[in-house]
């Protein structure tokens, strides 16, 4: 690859911002909040001490600020990892290309990245309106399949490979891991566990409305191969988080026991727990 990149790879807004994120270097943290959810990210910021930055465009809304006098960045993704192929890509370049002459910088920055999330849990065992860390992921999307340099396996992906009976499917499946520097931050979290990040809200998540999905026990056989809960964005998170250099860490609140048919009696109370509970590990 030239270190010279064309202006058609690295797009950038009239201010010199990166496309999609409409940000510049400066208006970034070292330690990133990811929610899905726009209208998550004021609910987020309003624990900062300061906010100093305010930015959006499309579903991408930023505010960096202080808390306990550390700098820190809150950022919505929206939903799914062709989303995140754009934040991560978009977030590494702010950091690692010099915009302004569209060149790799020489000094590698490392980005520590802190997804907060809602998700399903396929494990009847575990109870809504609680948190879970995602430890290993499958990602069922196919996104790192696009990334020539991208191998990873370890004993969690080498049973759940061997194990897959969906053939299908079988050529998407690629796995990763949380950053084991920041997994003791969340060494309390009530369960830890192996997560799946599907494509899709309907059929990938087995639900069926007037589209027949892919096996009626799809969950079930998932649970079967060590799956703890599924949702949309960390497979991808996790995975160009170590082509990029990057560290992250997922916790979601689950919401729902697709097993058991429940869903959170209040989730706003759930997201209001786990918002709290990150913030006080992620900056003491």
């Amino acid at each position: 690859m030239l270190n010279k990149l064309a202006a058609s790879e690295l797009v950038l807004n009239d201010d010199g911002s990166v496309y999609h994120l409409n940000l510049l270097p400066e208006d970034i943290a070292d330690k990133i909040l990811l929610v899905g959810d726009p209208d998550r990210v004021p609910r987020v910021s309003k624990y900062f001490d300061t906010v100093e930055i305010k930015k959006n465009k499309r579903e991408f809304y930023t505010h960096t600020g202080t808390l306990r006098g550390e700098r820190i960045t809150v950022m919505s993704t929206g939903i799914g990892t062709e989303n995140i192929d754009i934040v991560m890509n978009e977030l590494d370049a702010l950091v690692n290309i010099d915009l302004k002459n569209k060149e790799f910088k020489t000094e590698h920055k490392s980005l520590d990245l802190f997804r907060m999330g809602t998700c399903g849990s396929v494990n009847p065992d575990i109870q809504v309106d609680n948190l879970l860390v995602s430890e290993n992921v499958v990602g069922l999307d196919g996104l790192m399949h696009f990334y020539s340099d991208y191998k990873f396996e370890n004993e969690f992906s080498k049973s759940f490979l061997d194990n897959f009976p969906y053939a299908n499917i079988k050529p998407m499946l690629y796995f990763s891991d949380c950053a084991p520097e920041l997994l003791d931050l969340y060494k309390d979290a009530k369960y830890h566990g192996n997560t799946a990040t599907f494509p899709g809200f309907y059929a990938p998540q087995g639900r069926q409305l007037r589209l027949k999905a892919l096996d009626d026990q799809f969950l079930e056989k998932l649970n079967d191969l060590g799956i703890s809960n599924f949702e949309m964005e960390t497979s991808a998170i996790y995975g160009l988080s170590k082509l990029l250099g990057h560290k992250a860490i997922t916790v979601n609140c689950v919401i729902a026991n697709r097993r058991r048919g429940e869903f959170a009696a209040d989730h706003h109370a759930s997201e209001k727990m786990m918002i709290e509970w990150v913030l006080e590990r992620v900056i003491k």
